[in-house]
């Protein structure tokens, strides 16, 4: 399976411009439309989204696949798990 297949999203969240704890709050509610397995991307602009993505990740057991950082925003692609 190739990274493209293996990291393809399903759902796209845009939470720029809100603030902690609400970008972590819209991607619980996304994370319960898609079926396990799948990548959430979410896209945030507050730089405190960084450690509350890896810490929300290690507490619900979903995979962190990546984080990037664009220009003044961040991408994030989380797998599924549950």
């Amino acid at each position: 399976m190739s990274d493209e297949i293996d990291t393809a999203v399903e759902l796209s969240l845009d939470v720029k411009g809100l603030n902690c704890p609400l970008p972590i709050l819209k991607t619980k509610k996304a994370l319960q439309k898609i079926d396990i397995g799948h990548v959430l991307e979410v896209f945030t602009t507050d730089p405190g989204s960084v450690p509350d993505f890896n810490a929300f990740c290690r507490q619900t057991g979903h995979i962190l696949i990546d984080t990037f950082e664009l220009d003044a925003s961040f991408r994030f692609l989380i797998r599924k798990t549950k």
